[in-house]
């Protein structure tokens, strides 16, 4: 259960990023305009990542002091939002995790969790297979101290007392996942195995790397390129980005927030920083 919670903010923003018409790489962006008072600040993370890859510029931890809240796509701070997601991540219906497999598919699924994750799939057996395909997505920044950048912001602020709030509730995320069809789910798990997933190693390296140029618009393409995996881009990207885009006037009308979501949920023509522009507030990159 620990393992579930510890990976649990990687339920969708590996799997997405979208293309957008600005030019400038940053994952850093400033929300003014439109009669604030103060900005507020949009950060795209990726979600579990290696030390040596993570990337904390002044310019972040400055914007991140000036902001009177931290926004997260949902308040991991509160072990109620925490507990109700793992809850809708177990198999209701009293179906095993294993007879989703055959018994030689199971086998390679059960090897593969073990050598990538040190995961004892036994331990998940009354979990649904979208619990199993969020941690093989992680597996690639698995290493012995990786980095969470929703646990390190979280404590960063908590030093200040500032609020930490969400952007949609467990259930929403929950929702999300369960867009996709179990086929499909299977599927994905069962090419992971064979390392034939656009989720192998080689492929989260490059991630990495264009995570680290500031890059959204590469990371886009190389998702793309690696196709959608059966998901449903518009109930995991561009609902929940027009759902947020509604939502956030009405909290940077009262404080300057400093909203952290998953990098590809900036991007695009449908994605958050367009949604903002086009209801008339300024939102610029910062270096």
């Amino acid at each position: 259960m620990k393992l579930i919670l510890k990976y649990l903010t990687a339920l969708v923003a590996l799997f997405f990023n979208f293309h957008a018409g600005a030019q400038e790489n940053s994952l850093l962006w400033k929300v003014s305009g439109k009669g604030l008072n103060k900005p507020s600040y949009l950060f795209g993370t990726i979600h579990m990542i290696c030390p040596a890859d993570y990337i904390w510029t002044d310019a972040m931890k400055t914007s991140l002091d000036k902001a009177d809240k931290l926004c997260l796509e949902m308040d991991m701070d509160d072990m109620n939002v925490m507990m109700a997601a793992t809850s809708g991540l177990m198999e209701k219906s009293g179906k095993k995790l294993s007879s989703y497999f055959t018994p030689e598919q199971y086998k390679l699924v059960s090897k593969y969790a073990k050598d990538s994750l040190g995961l004892d799939l036994s331990l998940m057996e009354m979990m649904k297979p979208v619990a199993l395909q969020v941690l093989l997505a992680t597996r690639g920044a698995v290493c012995e101290d990786a980095i969470s950048y929703e646990e390190n912001l979280m404590k960063a602020v908590k030093k200040s007392n500032k609020e930490i709030v969400g952007l949609e509730s467990a259930e929403d995320q929950l929702k999300a996942l369960e867009s996709i069809p179990v086929d499909s789910v299977i599927k994905d798990i069962i090419e992971a195995a064979e390392g034939k997933a656009m989720t192998s190693d080689s492929e989260f390296t490059k991630l990495v790397a264009a995570y680290k140029q500031q890059d959204l618009h590469k990371l886009y393409d190389m998702i793309m390129e690696g196709g959608e995996m059966g998901m449903s881009t518009d109930a995991l990207l561009n609902d929940r980005n027009k759902k947020w885009a509604s939502t956030m006037p009405g909290m940077m009308s009262q404080n300057s927030i400093f909203f952290a979501v998953g990098a590809g949920h900036l991007w695009g023509d449908k994605g958050v920083i367009k949604l903002l522009q086009a209801q008339g507030y300024k939102v610029e990159p910062i270096k």
